[in-house]
């Protein structure tokens, strides 16, 4: 990718993504979420490449799977008024179409394009395919990092704005705001296991999950970057002060521990 291309791609960005602005503020507080999330995860992209230390042309390309990775998420709220692909529609094949139609990608290499495609429509998925390239399995690997890394940051952002004022919070919550987790969800953490969105029944349960994540970061920077934040604690700190969820904590802070140690 040379710099024209990716100037066009960040142009062609804001763009569609300031097409969705509008006169309701409930849509314009959500469609500015996703939008600021692409440019920070652009951001986390580009740091994670350095720590990797790829080369310029790679550099490029993670940036451009960050910028593009929720392109999807802006026509799914639009016409859904939600972000929860089992209620709407995948926003990562959403993605994918959004880019084909736009055809913003036409005049990359077709290497080079196949890897951003790729990455977009497999960036939300629980695992990753098997029979990946190695260069696609790379990036695939790279923006479901940087997607977990600023998506800490907007829960700790949104947490504290949600605790000061529940009642004009605009942004939208999926998930009943109830005391109890789900027994499974407390179990899958335990035993080290990923987790479907779709067996959440609570916010508890959505902050159980997103600790869970440490179980698929992919490389080691990324783990750095979400410790030395304290996101864990952050989510730690919102769960009940429970035997199980100390339970919890240990096992999921050791494991973060022994990774950054360079174990297992």
């Amino acid at each position: 990718m040379n710099r024209e291309q990716t100037d066009k791609i960040k142009t062609w960005f804001d763009g569609y993504v300031g097409g969705f602005y509008g006169d309701d503020e409930y849509v314009n507080a959500n469609i500015k979420l996703k939008d600021v999330h692409s440019r920070r995860v652009c951001s986390e992209m580009q740091y994670l490449a350095g720590a990797l230390a790829l080369s310029e042309n790679q550099k490029a390309i993670a940036r451009a799977i960050g910028l593009l990775h929720d392109v999807g998420r802006f026509e799914q709220f639009r016409k859904y008024r939600t972000y929860k692909d089992h209620e709407s529609v995948n926003h990562c094949t959403l993605g994918v179409e959004v880019l084909m139609q736009s055809d913003i990608l036409g005049d990359l290499d077709p290497a080079e394009r196949e890897i951003i495609e790729k990455a977009v429509e497999y960036h939300g998925l629980k695992e990753l395919p098997a029979d990946l390239t190695d260069s696609t399995l790379l990036f695939a690997r790279m923006i479901r990092d940087a997607d977990k890394i600023d998506v800490f940051r907007v829960i700790a952002e949104y947490q504290k704005l949600y605790e000061q004022d529940r009642d004009n919070f605009m942004l939208e919550i999926e998930l009943a705001d109830e005391p109890n987790c789900t027994p499974e969800i407390i179990g899958a953490i335990l035993n080290g296991q990923l987790i479907d969105y779709s067996r959440l029944r609570t916010l508890n349960d959505m902050r159980l999950m997103q600790l869970g994540w440490v179980y698929d970061v992919n490389f080691q920077p990324s783990l750095e970057r979400i410790r030395q934040r304290k996101f864990l604690d952050m989510l730690l700190g919102c769960l009940p002060q429970t035997e199980e969820m100390r339970r919890v904590e240990e096992k999921v802070l050791t494991y973060v521990d022994a990774k950054l140690r360079g174990e297992g």
